[in-house]
């Protein structure tokens, strides 16, 4: 049986190390909001060309003013544009300018919303993930409220969002290093990406938990550190195996699917991956720190009234 608690310090170690790096980005670079957050157009459109010239498409954008264009190709011959808010006229002649260069251009889609909507957007999207990690920890009280020692329900509710802002920060610091090489915006995608992480982590973290519950009433002489570990141990091969098949899927998206989804398919594995991580090497080790301190209050209370005596 593997001590997972008694070599915790190595996952720590390097937790630190990638969350110094994460944060670091954070606060270095920030995140970039995307059109979504912001306000602009988004202009689709089908070429049936097997040689888009993006080059061209980004001067003649240039050419009515509009500078930063995002271009994702999806499959051979479509192509979504995205932009500051284009007006209706400036939005016809550019469609005509594409349609001298290119045959049979056909326009799938265009859309402009300004930055009052790109707003609300990202305040539900903060409401959004903030409601999950309250959801969750009221979730695990009631799902632990029969569990109150060693360590009360509603302590396995916030050690699990500990471990989740660690599943978080991670794919987070990673968006901003590549907005700061190479201009990675977030977008509505991006969100979607921290709520599924935060599900699949959550879940697996749930798992070792229940495990720990279940243990701690068939087994009430065995100490706390011992449940953890066996804890850990009997449901470790459940946790790598459901996250390798999740990952396998992923990766196949991510090699094959379209380019407008790399960065959403890339959040996501690297999400699933230290969800996994977390639940195994994270979660419980600090559930049992935080009862080592706790333990030590308590005693050192005791002998604090013992000296008064």
């Amino acid at each position: 049986m593997i001590d997972f608690i008694k070599n915790r310090k190595y996952a720590y170690i390097f937790s630190a190390i990638l969350l110094f790096v994460s944060w670091g980005s954070l606060i270095l670079f920030g995140l970039k909001p995307g059109m979504d957050f912001i306000g602009g157009s988004v202009l689709e459109l089908k070429l049936n060309s097997n040689q888009i010239d993006q080059n061209f498409i980004e001067e003649t954008y240039k050419e009515y003013g509009y500078q930063n264009v995002s271009i994702a190709l999806n499959g051979d011959d479509n192509l979504t544009i995205r932009s500051v808010d284009v007006n209706e006229e400036n939005h016809q002649q550019i469609i005509q300018k594409i349609k001298e260069k290119y045959n049979n251009v056909e326009e799938m889609r265009f859309e402009s919303f300004g930055p009052v909507i790109g707003k609300e957007l990202r305040d539900k999207s903060i409401k959004a993930i903030i409601l999950v990690l309250i959801g969750i920890i009221i979730y695990l009280s009631w799902a632990f409220r029969q569990v109150s020692k060693p360590m009360a329900s509603w302590r396995y509710g916030v050690t699990a969002i500990l471990a989740l802002i660690h599943d978080v920060s991670i794919p987070t610091g990673l968006y901003a290093l590549f907005g700061h090489l190479n201009g990675l915006e977030i977008d509505s995608n991006f969100v979607v990406a921290i709520l599924v992480i935060l599900g699949f982590s959550v879940h697996d973290t749930i798992v070792v938990f229940d495990r720990i519950r279940e243990k701690l009433k068939t087994h009430p002489t065995l100490d706390f550190k011992g449940v953890i570990n066996e804890s850990i141990n009997e449901t470790i091969r459940r946790s790598v195996f459901t996250s390798l098949t999740l990952l396998f899927v992923l990766l196949a998206l991510l090699i094959f699917g379209p380019p407008s989804l790399f960065y959403f398919t890339l959040t996501l594995i690297v999400g699933t991956f230290f969800g996994t991580y977390s639940s195994i090497f994270i979660a419980s080790p600090l559930l049992y720190d935080w009862y080592l301190f706790l333990q030590k209050n308590k005693n050192k209370q005791g002998k604090n009234l013992k000296g008064k005596k």
